[in-house]
This record gives C-alpha cells, sequence and structure tokens, in this order.
C-alpha cells in the first residue's frame, strides 16, 4: 500500500470510530456567531460577559501535549486559535478531539481569553465534527499531526502546476492566493458601481452565435444537434451590444466571458473575462474619461490608492492620462519616424528585427513596428491613439488624418490592456470594410473572417454617433494583486496537461 493510500485508509477508519461515538461526520448544519475578523477586531471592547463565541473552519494546526491541545482554525475572513483541555471537555469529547486531523472542518464554542503570549485564543467548551477530510492537505513539518503526510507545504507550493490542477487545495492552504480573488471580486463589483453611476445598463449577449465576429480570432466551433446546425463560442459581444445601441439603449454594457482558440502564455488565456460597453452620442475620448475612472476607481477599491507597485515599477493611474499617437510613439521610443518612410524601408525595418513581413501592407507595418518597438516600454498609463486605419474595420477615420482612425488602447506595465473606438456607423463602409477585411494577422489558419449581414441590417436602421470600449479584466487584476501570471487571477484557469492528479 503506497503512502497516499494509507493515510487515506487512516482517515476512513477515523470516520468510522467518530460514527461508533455516536458522531455523524457531515452533518446538515452549523450556527456560528462570529467570524475570526470580527473577533480580532471586538475582543478588546467585549465585557467579560459577552466574549462567548462559536466560530466555524478548517483545522489549520494541531499540538497536543498531554491534556490540553491547541489548534488553529481558519474561516474565510482569518485565523483563531482554539485552546482544549480534556478535564473541562470530558472524556467523550476529548476522544473525539483526539481523531481531529489537519484540514478536518469543525465548530467550536467557547469564551474569548488571551494566552500568556498574548494571542486571542477560544477557551473550547464544545465541538463538533463537520467534516471529517480523508484526503490530507499538505502541511508545514512543524505542524504534522501523528499520521504524517505525504506531501509537505514547501513540496506542494513550490509546483504551480499541481496547483493549477488541485486549485481547491491550493486555496484551502494558501490565504493569499484567497485573497486575489477576494480583490478580484471587489474589483467587479466596483467596475458594476461605476457603470451604475455613468448610467449604463448591464446587458447579456450570446455565448453561442451563428456568426462571430467583433475581433479578429479564431473560434472555438461547435454543433447544435437539434437544429443541426454549426455555431461558435462568443469572442466578442460587440455586434450584438451596437443592436442594442441601434434598438435605443444608450449605455449598455456586458462584464462577460470571451472564449478564442489560440495560445496561452503569461498574459492570454483562452477563456477571459471582459468588460465591453458602448455609449450612444459618444466618441473614443469619452470612452478615455470612462476608462480612467474605471482604473482608479478598482484601484482605490482593492489598495486604497491609484499610486501603485507591481513587480518593483511605481504605477499612478490618477486621471488625466497621458495621450500619444501610435506615430508619435514610435518616434519617441524607437527613434523611427514612419511618416516620412517609404513601404520599402518600413518593412525593412521589420526584417531587421527579425518580425514577419510579408504580405502586410503599409498600416499592418505600422502597427507591426509599434509592437516591436514602443508596446513593452509603456509603463506608465498612457493612451495610444489614431491607428492605422487598417487595424480594424469597425471605427471611423479621424479628421483630417486620411489613414488613421479614432481608436486607442491603453497601456500600463508593458501591456495592451483594452481596446476602444469611435464606432463605425454607416452601414454602405461597414458592409465594404467587412467584404475587405484580412482572414488574419497571418492569413493562415483562419476561416475567411464572416459577414455578419444581420448586423449590418441593423445599423442600416440608423445607429447614433457611438464610442465604445472593451478591457481585459483579468490583467487588470494582474496589476491591482501584484501577480505575475494571468492563470493566479483566473480560479480554473486552462491547464497545459493532465498530469497527475
Amino acid at each position: 500500500m503506497d503512502e497516499q493510500h494509507r493515510l487515506v485508509k487512516v482517515r476512513l477508519e477515523k470516520a468510522e470510530s467518530l460514527r461508533s461515538l455516536g458522531v455523524n461526520p457531515y452533518p446538515h448544519r452549523y450556527d456560528p456567531t462570529h467570524l475570526a475578523q470580527n473577533i480580532t477586531e471586538s475582543f478588546n471592547e467585549l465585557s467579560a460577559q459577552e466574549t462567548d463565541v462559536k466560530i466555524a473552519g478548517r483545522l489549520i494546526s494541531i499540538r497536543t501535549a498531554g491534556k490540553t491541545t491547541f489548534a488553529h482554525l481558519e474561516d474565510h475572513t482569518g485565523r483563531m486559535q482554539l485552546y482544549f483541555r480534556r478535564d473541562e471537555l470530558g472524556e467523550e469529547l476529548w476522544e473525539i478531539v483526539g481523531l481531529l486531523d489537519i484540514g478536518d472542518i469543525i465548530g467550536a464554542e467557547g469564551f474569548m481569553f488571551r494566552t500568556r503570549t498574548g494571542e486571542m485564543t477560544v477557551h473550547v467548551k464544545n465541538a463538533e465534527v463537520l467534516t471529517k477530510t480523508i484526503r490530507p492537505l499538505p502541511v508545514v513539518k512543524s505542524q504534522e499531526s501523528d499520521e504524517g503526510d505525504l506531501k509537505t507545504f514547501d513540496d506542494f507550493s513550490g509546483n504551480k502546476e499541481l496547483r493549477y490542477r488541485q486549485r481547491s487545495v491550493d486555496l484551502a492552504v494558501h490565504s493569499d492566493v484567497r485573497d486575489v480573488f477576494k480583490a478580484r471580486s471587489k474589483i467587479m463589483a466596483t467596475i458594476r458601481r461605476v457603470m451604475d453611476e455613468e448610467r449604463f445598463v448591464e446587458v447579456e449577449t450570446p455565448m453561442l452565435q451563428p456568426v462571430y465576429g467583433g475581433a479578429s480570432a479564431r473560434p472555438f466551433r461547435t454543433h447544435h444537434n437539434a437544429l443541426d446546425i454549426d455555431l461558435f463560442l462568443r469572442i466578442s459581444p460587440e455586434l450584438y451590444l451596437k443592436r442594442l445601441i441601434v434598438g435605443g439603449m444608450d449605455r449598455v454594457y456586458d462584464l462577460n466571458k470571451n472564449l478564442r482558440n489560440e495560445g496561452i502564455d503569461r498574459t492570454h488565456n483562452p477563456e477571459f473575462t471582459m468588460l465591453e460597453c458602448y455609449q450612444a452620442y459618444a466618441d473614443y475620448t469619452d470612452m478615455m474619461d470612462l476608462t480612467e475612472k474605471i482604473y482608479s476607481a478598482t484601484a482605490d477599491a482593492v489598495l486604497g490608492t491609484t499610486k501603485i507597485t507591481y513587480q518593483c515599477r511605481s504605477i499612478d493611474l490618477t486621471p488625466p492620462w497621458r495621450r500619444l499617437t501610435m506615430v508619435d510613439s514610435i518616434a519617441e521610443y524607437g527613434n523611427l519616424h514612419v511618416d516620412g518612410a517609404s513601404d520599402d524601408e518600413l518593412r525593412a525595418n521589420l526584417v531587421e528585427r527579425d518580425a514577419d513581413a510579408d504580405d502586410l501592407n503599409r498600416g499592418e507595418m505600422i502597427a507591426a513596428l509599434f509592437e516591436e518597438l514602443v508596446g513593452h516600454q509603456l509603463e506608465s498609463p498612457v493612451f495610444i491613439t489614431h491607428f492605422p486605419e487598417e487595424t480594424t474595420p469597425l471605427c471611423k477615420n479621424v479628421p483630417g488624418k486620411p489613414g488613421y482612425i479614432e481608436r486607442f488602447e491603453p497601456y500600463i506595465a508593458g501591456w495592451e490592456m483594452g481596446n476602444a473606438y469611435s464606432e463605425l456607423t454607416d452601414p454602405v463602409e461597414q458592409y465594404d470594410r467587412f467584404t475587405e477585411q484580412r482572414t488574419g494577422d497571418s492569413g493562415k489558419d483562419y476561416e475567411d473572417y464572416p459577414v455578419d449581414m444581420d448586423f449590418i441590417h441593423a445599423i442600416a436602421c440608423g445607429m447614433p454617433p457611438t464610442g465604445g470600449v472593451g478591457y481585459g479584466l483579468d490583467r487588470l487584476v494582474m496589476i491591482l494583486t501584484g501577480v505575475e501570471s494571468i492563470r493566479d487571477v483566473i480560479p480554473f484557469p486552462m491547464r497545459m496537461g493532465k498530469g497527475e492528479e
């Protein structure tokens, strides 16, 4: 029998021992009166008659010495020390305490006191087993129970792939991981608050779409058996949100999941979260103002300040942010003046940097040079504006500046954080651009980009001047929580491989 099976067998035997004592190791409910954080914040204000507490959570340490046991219980707000004394509990309850292991979930009732070292502690008068764990959690060696353990805490903590595959265990033993997801929840709530204050209406758009669109990306394909039709998982909610603008819903947003059948790296996951919104009678400058409000509000909600540090870099999210055209940014950061360069010179610059310049038109080469020379250098918040018109079919041109469009991307910490346009509302021009659009960045492995005629019909009914923007929220969470990988801010990221469970 291997060690894992032996430990499971021991715990199963303990569960049976509890049953033999008349204890159900998996009861229906428990009613705690306090949380660890509440006790910590209020204990000094409680009188001696008001210190009775009832708390529940997971045991993360157990230390028994003779007739006393100290343990630490952790709930979703923090941890609390427990003190058990055999003479006060009685033999039956003491025997139950002896069957507890690290990882078990219990309820404890008693009164508060401070130990000689000053630690707040619950002097337990009664305890209940709420869940007897069968598989042991990784534990620090100095806190191991008598049964030992298959993996130490350090072994588990150092194996990121194992932690992603066993996220439940990761959360159970790493409070900092839970803190990231709590911060993520606060970020999403703050975004909704800001959007409500700006009079936007939250809507939902289809996840299954007969025609995919709104972005240049490879979709996931599926099949609906009853209708016998192929469908695509959403790569963007854009074209549906614009239909709502046409229908008279002047400010709409979708806090949505998108799926793109593409690569995985430190800042990309095939399934990701976006905020996408559209505002009638606005343009891309209004979307800049909204972006500044959202980012500064979320930073203040999570960190209490708009001046943050990410990976040892100081970043000030306080509005207003810098505005810089793409052409000017290439001149400033790459010392290259693209407006005065010929197509051959632009192509030569890309080839010199080992970038793929085959079949790129002039606008695409300018965008590619920006990616090569500039994007990674933009650490402080900046709006990169006035993209070449070849980069998107969905945007209005800059008045008096032929070949460029009213589009921006916000950059922070060297990352592109979103995308915004003054939306194209001319249905004839929109149709022409759709039909001329390239099949993808490389022209390979992508199906011909589809023309959504239902969308063309919609805007032909009249779409007002509109500003639109979409943000990748996973990257925002990364910056505000200080983590290095997108997989650390997604509870269940795409796994690289099955491996051992």
